[in-house]
């Protein structure tokens, strides 16, 4: 998915012309933190609360406030990846999406954003999810589906996490079954470490409570 699919047309941007005062009200209004800024249709740059805040004088327009603001954006082809890469880089709510001589197209945010993951098909989908901790040097993607496979199942989705200061690699699959028990069993006699699952089994009612809380979190 690309970025010019993403953009909301819930957030308006604001222009150099507007007040301080004016800007902390949008933020209020919509639920975000910043808020695009444009001069004569052109992007400017990207206007956060904490920097509204430290003005004293918030009835004077934004080109009195401000000699520079931050100009964090992607273009109209970017795929999400970059988009969710750039809005965790610089810690904002608001991301500006531009076309390719940069004039301001629109915006995504973070719920947004949030709201089109969770309406991906992967995730509306019925099944389990399965965490494991595998070291790097042992990951395979390839082994790690033909033991999905043998059982039956496939996997819808999935993402890896790693750490600086770890050799592991923690997997999160996303599979079309809800009792995973026989999965588990196959996984753990290859041995590899089951971190968490969250699935549905006739002796545990808790952990299928757990996967709709977990599927609730991701959709709403």
């Amino acid at each position: 998915m690309r970025a010019i699919e993403l953009i909301t047309d819930e957030i308006p941007p604001l222009t150099h012309s507007d007040s301080g005062e004016k800007a902390l009200r949008w933020m209020d209004e919509f639920k975000v933190s910043h808020l695009p800024v444009l001069k004569n249709g052109n992007f400017v740059g990207l206007l956060s609360e904490s920097d509204v805040l430290d003005k004293m004088d918030l009835v004077e327009n934004l080109d009195k406030l401000f000699d520079h603001l931050p100009r964090p954006y992607v273009f109209a082809n970017a795929h999400i990846y970059e988009v969710l890469s750039k809005i965790s880089e610089h810690k904002i709510s608001v991301l500006p999406i531009l076309d390719e001589n940069e004039k301001y197209l629109g915006c995504t945010t973070v719920y947004h954003l949030l709201t089109v993951v969770a309406n991906t098909g992967s995730i509306k989908e019925s099944g389990g999810i399965l965490v494991l901790e595998v070291n790097s040097v042992d990951y395979s993607m390839a082994q790690i589906a033909q033991i999905v496979e043998s059982n039956n199942a496939k996997i819808l989705s999935s993402y890896i996490m790693s750490s600086m200061d770890s050799n592991t690699l923690e997997v999160t699959l996303k599979i079309n079954l809800i009792d995973l028990s026989r999965i588990i069993r196959t996984f753990e006699r290859y041995d590899y470490v089951i971190k968490a699952s969250f699935q549905k089994s006739e002796e545990d009612d808790d952990i299928q409570y757990r996967y709709d809380a977990l599927m609730n979190f991701l959709k709403f």
